[in-house]
């Protein structure tokens, strides 16, 4: 595992969990930097501090992890919060993206009057792996009319793709592992 030098303080409170959800995969739990608070005040603010060059008129929160920061981050950056979730879970109309899994595909819905033409979105997650659920959200957003200025997660495990399937947006990560075989439940779910 190769971690970026200046993310010590975010490892230590990121649990590895060996062989979950299957074996030959390890998971990194946030947990524990959640239930810290300086912590998880720490990551909020540095993610808000990575796009803090940019306007951003609203911040979306890919479900379920994703929700929990990118609501503080929106709000230190004084834009509104918009959740995009799993299909059926949303209460009004909504736009629906499929989308690939390792073993299968899922699909993310968002209210269709969440985004409007032109704003300038930042979507957040915890985990960038594959990159799938990243992408489609992303999809969502621009249908909708969204300017994606970015997209901010915790960590990032190098080399399952993410970066290259998204390669046209600006990535912010707070943290990078290099984990063969490494999966992140955001991209599985």
């Amino acid at each position: 595992m190769t971690v970026t030098a200046d993310a010590g303080w975010l490892t230590s409170l990121i649990r590895d969990i060996a062989d979950y959800p299957t074996d030959g995969v390890t998971f990194r739990d946030i947990t524990p930097l959640l239930g810290d608070a300086a912590g998880f005040s720490r990551a909020v603010d540095e993610l808000s501090a990575r796009f803090a060059d940019v306007s951003v008129d609203r911040v979306v929160g890919i479900e379920a992890r994703g929700f929990i920061l990118a609501a503080p981050v929106a709000y230190r950056l004084g834009a509104g919060f918009v959740p995009v979730r799993k299909a059926g879970k949303l209460p009004w109309a909504v736009a629906r993206e499929e989308y690939t899994l390792e073993y299968g595909s899922d699909k993310l819905e968002i209210h269709r009057d969440a985004i409007h033409p032109d704003e300038r979105i930042l979507v957040v997650d915890d985990v960038l792996a594959t990159g799938g659920t990243a992408s489609a959200t992303a999809r969502l957003v621009q249908g909708l009319g969204g300017d994606i200025v970015g997209l901010g997660f915790l960590i990032e495990l190098t080399d399952l793709g993410g970066v290259q399937r998204l390669a046209d947006y600006r990535i912010e990560s707070l943290a990078r592992y290099q984990a063969t075989g490494a999966t992140s439940d955001s991209d599985t779910e």
